[in-house]
């Protein structure tokens, strides 16, 4: 097993291990910090600078209970498929494949039909929810960033995994294309959240205001993606 340092090198402990595990040598951490990546599901040890290879593998050794129970209380990665339904935008959908058709991905009547074989339906899919989100995302942040005399320089659709949203100091705001398949209160609160920072950068009283002026009952979908919110994350 070999474990890449942000300094580029590199050093084998697969005699220690027999699973994989990701290294960061941090000049500014203190200690040794273990957390686990969700995405892919291995555990990540942030190193100091002078911390030796052998303290490593006994403070991983350590830790070993905890990271076999972390990764297996994670939900298991979801691929969309033929016959699925899950909320788009706030609306149940089914998946239909048509491997015959021509015409890529659309929606009808409730039923996203996907063309093509096979393998790529869940790429489709996903391509097709980015899409969509770009749009209507922007749509409904321009909106609301006209409310409270903000503009709005763009907006992205990103595959981040430890943010819902952020808003840049050029009034530009990012949003994980996965919070298209959360209940549409749960989107309205999300839009709010970020597009407020566009006129409070903090967290503070003024901007929980400014969000709650927006989206009244933003309470309720803050409270939905927390204790919801990794069961989009299960999407890849």
């Amino acid at each position: 097993m070999k474990i890449t340092l942000l300094t580029g090198k590199t050093f084998d402990i697969s005699e220690a291990f027999d699973f994989d595990i990701k290294i960061i040598q941090s000049p500014s951490s203190r200690k040794l910090i273990l957390r686990i990546d969700q995405k892919e599901r291995i555990p990540v040890l942030t190193v100091p600078k002078y911390c030796s290879r052998k303290r490593a593998i006994e403070f991983v050794n350590e830790n070993m209970d905890w990271i076999i129970n972390t990764i297996g209380r994670l939900p298991q990665s979801r691929q969309f498929c033929d016959g699925e339904k899950f909320l788009l935008f706030g609306q149940e959908v089914t998946i239909k494949h048509q491997a015959d058709a021509r015409r890529g991905v659309w929606l009808e009547d409730n039923i996203l039909y996907v063309s093509g074989t096979p393998e790529f339906l869940h790429r489709r899919v996903r391509d097709y929810i980015k899409k969509q989100a770009a749009e209507k995302f922007y749509k409904l942040s321009a909106e609301l960033a006209n409310r409270i005399g903000c503009k709005l320089s763009g907006v992205s659709i990103k595959d981040t995994k430890s943010r819902w949203g952020s808003c840049s100091s050029l009034n530009h705001i990012n949003y994980s294309w996965r919070i298209a398949l959360a209940p549409e209160y749960v989107i309205n609160y999300l839009m709010a959240h970020e597009v407020s920072h566009l006129k409070h950068p903090d967290h503070s009283e003024d901007f929980w205001l400014c969000v709650a002026t927006l989206y009244p009952n933003w309470k309720e979908g803050r409270d939905w993606l927390k204790k919801h919110g990794k069961i989009l994350y299960t999407y890849q």
